[in-house]
């Protein structure tokens, strides 16, 4: 029935869509030229059911042929039929309703209702009811590309439940475009249009998007390739297209430092807990700034908050933190659990990522005609991270068409084997040696003139020491040779093409006499604590942590010299962390000693203490300089200058406090000095309670330039908590008190509360069947794809 639709979409360019006006809240009008057949026939559905008030059932392109929906009811029968020609000509929807006449006649309908993303004239329409005779009680049950924008106008609701639809409109399109634009990895049009075209709209969209809304924070979470970034993405994307302003972070400083409570945002943060290492200390601070961030989130009138994790490594987190798992924060109302897709949508997922990625069209007709899909999408390792692989023409280069449908299966059974395979056969050791230097790198990637100083370390010495040779282009030529397969180059920055490349290389550097060859040419603060976590995570041997600590000698008398800042690549006026915090550099120093007992560690940290590389920085070393102090009390009896140790970071958290810091901080420093079990000396005591009175004398202009009523609401809080730290009169602090109320009094009338989002999703059905034949006829018209595929773009 579908066959002849499906070969025109096929051969059409994939452009965006066109509107009427790109005037906001002009209704828009489609070309549904992003939508696969199925998506289609689904809006074709909503819309006639919508339009005569009947429910229709859902059938694919198989035998019964000439009906793709259904409404029966009683003898009466009205049958609904849809034709994706966008794009083709006029004749060859004539050509094909000629073939299928008989079909549809077989089904003697009551009523039958013809519904096509063509445009259609008037001589379209009569030639159309011609060939179609009686069946056709008028012409007005033929609907045209312009009847169903018609209809989308006349039923507003059916539009923005078909997110993919409303998504792929050219004027949402450019509104996403122009949010991307100010995100850290900056977004074309093309790409957009591209991750939404390959998107199987589900359930779990609508479940995200009502629980974002009732709790202002979403936390994704699942296994690892199971879409949760796709999910976040595409949500993300939805409220851009109403003109919410996007922020992507990177951290909660960032969220924190960007949230103005009189716009409206929204902030995603794509794998938190996969930033930090798990255990407690990590934890402490980390946790307990998403649990701050998440509640001035849920105080502010217009900010939503996207977190995706994966599901063991959240679990793990609330299991180590006491901040996660207090019931006071209540997490688990956040949450949103992904990974189970009906079986419907996972045959969507595959056929989408045929029809839109690169796979040649031969690969696509042997998978169809071998007659495994099914064994495909029911496969207990079923993941769309392994779809997005197995459909990408690049790494199928090896597969020849007949075996295509045996290596999917290989894949799902053993995903690991996709990586090893190129990985271990289908690179140089040059290559290999720069994904080691990626993995070493920031998760969300290293620009490459920080990338080229790790590599330019590294490959040198792993080619000396294994043998191989090396040359001075070896650079350039494995960026080259890895972009597209292993990695992805965007505005500067080198990725991993997938973040599952950098699961397999996890547990292929598993070897800590390996790591030690890592460890030798480090030239960076930041890869070589990298180096020495992964490697502490492989062994507890004393011996051979000691070893392996001794390694990092030439790059410990280095952190007495990199810089801590450099001047931001993006942002020209602004600076951005060139390399670890002072603080974070005694930290790893003191583990080296403590590991290997080598004095060379123990006057480093010393010397780094005494003069820290640029200045300690209260944004930076603040917190982590107080709890370091309490550590070294408590579990460095045996360090060999402890005192003189204790004497310059006390000196350190001095300079803090003297330079000023944000107020919650303050009041934590503060509160620790005072309180600490080991007292603090005399001389900080007595700064942290001057720097509590200085911020009460800077009070009326710090109020003056803060525009959040919850914060407001907690710099009161934050007051009274200083006052009784700092010994503050009653006077001072109801006088402060004062002042910041009379500012909430004025700017609760100045801030308006966002409006619900229009767009919704589609949610569940009470059952979704979807048999063999259903599956089979789904991949159907994928038979007849022509030998090439259009460009995407």
């Amino acid at each position: 029935m579908l066959l002849s639709t499906m070969q025109e979409w096929s051969r059409q360019p994939h452009e965006s869509n066109h509107l009427a006006s790109p005037v906001p809240g002009i209704s828009m009008t489609y070309n549904f030229i992003n939508l696969a057949w199925a998506d289609f026939e689904d809006l074709a559905r909503d819309l006639l059911g919508a339009e005569f008030g009947m429910r229709f059932e859902s059938f694919g392109p198989g035998p019964d042929g000439g009906m793709d929906g259904r409404h029966a009811k009683g003898l009466s029968k009205t049958v609904l039929q849809a034709k994706h020609y966008e794009g083709s000509p006029a004749s060859a929807l004539t050509a094909a309703m000629k073939r299928e006449r008989g079909s549809i006649e077989r089904l003697a309908p009551s009523r039958y209702l013809l519904a096509t993303s063509r445009s259609l004239s008037p001589k379209n329409k009569a030639q159309l009811a011609t060939i179609l005779g009686p069946l056709l009680h008028a012409q007005d049950d033929i609907f045209s590309a312009e009847d169903i924008n018609g209809l989308l106008r006349k039923f507003p609701e059916v539009e923005k439940a078909h997110i993919k639809l409303w998504l792929s409109s050219a004027a949402v399109l450019e509104r996403v475009t122009r949010a991307a634009a100010h995100a850290f990895t900056a977004m074309n049009n093309a790409e957009i249009a591209a991750k939404v075209r390959v998107y199987a709209p589900n359930a779990s969209f609508k479940a995200a998007r009502d629980t974002l809304e009732g709790q202002h924070v979403l936390i994704i979470s699942g296994p690892p390739g199971v879409g949760k970034t796709t999910l976040a993405e595409m949500l993300s994307y939805a409220y851009a297209g109403e003109d919410w302003e996007l922020v992507p972070i990177r951290s909660l400083v960032d969220g924190f430092e960007a949230i103005v409570d009189a716009k409206k945002q929204i902030f995603y943060f794509d794998d938190f807990l996969g930033t930090i290492a798990l255990d407690r200390n990590a934890l402490a601070s980390k946790d307990s700034d998403l649990a701050r961030f998440m509640k001035r989130i849920r105080h502010s009138p217009n900010a939503r908050f996207i977190l995706t994790t994966r599901a063991y490594i959240f679990e793990e987190a609330r299991r180590v933190s006491e901040h996660l798992a207090d019931e006071r924060l209540n997490i688990s109302k956040y949450i949103l659990d992904i990974g189970v897709y009906t079986r419907r949508i996972r045959a969507r997922i595959l056929y989408n990522h045929l029809l839109v990625a690169d796979t040649p069209a031969a690969h696509i007709r042997a998978l169809v005609g071998s007659g495994k899909i099914a064994k495909i999408v029911d496969h207990a390792n079923y993941n769309p991270r392994v779809i997005e692989w197995m459909t990408d023409g690049v790494h199928l280069a090896s597969i020849q068409p007949e075996g295509y449908a045996d290596a999917f299966l290989a894949a799902l059974a053993n995903p690991s084997q996709l990586w090893d395979t190129a990985f271990r056969t289908h690179i140089p050791e040059k290559c290999r040696h720069l994904l080691f230097a990626i993995f070493f790198g920031s998760q969300y990637g290293e620009e490459i003139a920080d990338l080229r100083v790790a590599y330019q370390a590294l490959h040198p010495h792993l080619c000396a020491h294994f043998g191989h040779a090396h040359d001075a282009k070896d650079f350039e030529e494995s960026l080259r040779i890895l972009e597209g397969s292993f990695i992805k180059i965007e505005s500067g920055t080198v990725s991993f093409v997938n973040p599952s490349v950098r699961d397999y290389l996890a547990a292929y550097l598993n070897d800590i006499v390996m790591l030690r060859e890592f460890a030798l040419p480090s030239r960076q603060g930041k890869w070589a604590r990298l180096v020495w976590e992964h490697g502490v995570s492989l062994s507890a041997e004393k011996a051979e942590l000691a070893n392996f600590a001794s390694a990092f000698h030439c790059v410990a008398s280095a952190l007495l010299h990199i810089p801590t800042w450099k001047k931001s690549t993006r942002y020209p006026h602004s600076f951005s962390a060139a390399d670890l915090s002072n603080c974070d550099r005694i930290e790893l120093l003191l583990k080296w000693w403590e590991a290997s007992e080598l004095g060379d560690f123990a006057d480093l940290a010393l010397a780094l203490a005494r003069n820290p590389v640029d200045g300690f920085s209260s944004h930076r070393d603040g917190r982590d300089l107080v709890e370091l102090i309490q550590n070294l009390r408590c579990f460095y009896d045996g360090f060999p200058y402890l005192d003189d140790l204790l004497t310059a970071l006390e000196q350190g958290v001095i300079s803090i406090l003297q330079s000023g810091m944000e107020l919650d901080d303050l009041e934590i420093i503060a509160r620790c000095v005072t309180d600490a079990t080991y007292e603090f000396s005399g001389d900080v005591i007595a700064v942290a309670k001057a720097a509590i009175l200085r911020e009460f004398d800077e009070n009326e202009r710090a109020t003056s330039e803060t525009d959040s009523e919850y914060t407001l609401a907690d710099r009161v809080k934050t007051l009274e908590n200083l006052a009784a730290i700092g010994g503050v009169s009653q006077a001072m602090l109801t006088s402060a008190v004062k002042t910041v109320n009379n500012r909430i009094a004025a700017i609760v009338d100045e801030t308006e509360t966002a409006e619900e989002p229009t767009f919704t999703g589609t949610a569940m059905a009470t059952a979704d069947k979807f048999d063999d034949q259903q599956l089979a006829d789904l991949f159907l018209p994928l038979l007849n794809l022509p030998a090439k595929h259009p460009p995407t773009d």
